[in-house]
């Protein structure tokens, strides 16, 4: 008698499919909360930047005053 090799293929196949399936949904899960982090740390960033260039501005407008 001949055994059926269908079973092994079905499941590794099923497993596969199973592993897709709830690869998606955790991205679809996963990338709204990564969008409003990419968000947060841009609005982060330009207030860092302003800060830093208002910071540069003051310490040219010192040196200069100290100059003269």
């Amino acid at each position: 008698m001949r055994p059926c090799f269908c079973l092994p293929q079905f499941t590794r196949y099923s497993a596969l499919l199973m592993g897709m399936i709830y690869g998606k949904k955790r991205y679809d899960y996963l990338k709204p909360i990564a969008e409003e982090e990419r968000r947060i740390e841009a609005e982060e960033k330009k207030k860092r930047e302003e800060l830093e260039r208002i910071a540069k501005e003051l310490a040219e407008a010192s040196e200069e005053s100290i100059l003269k």
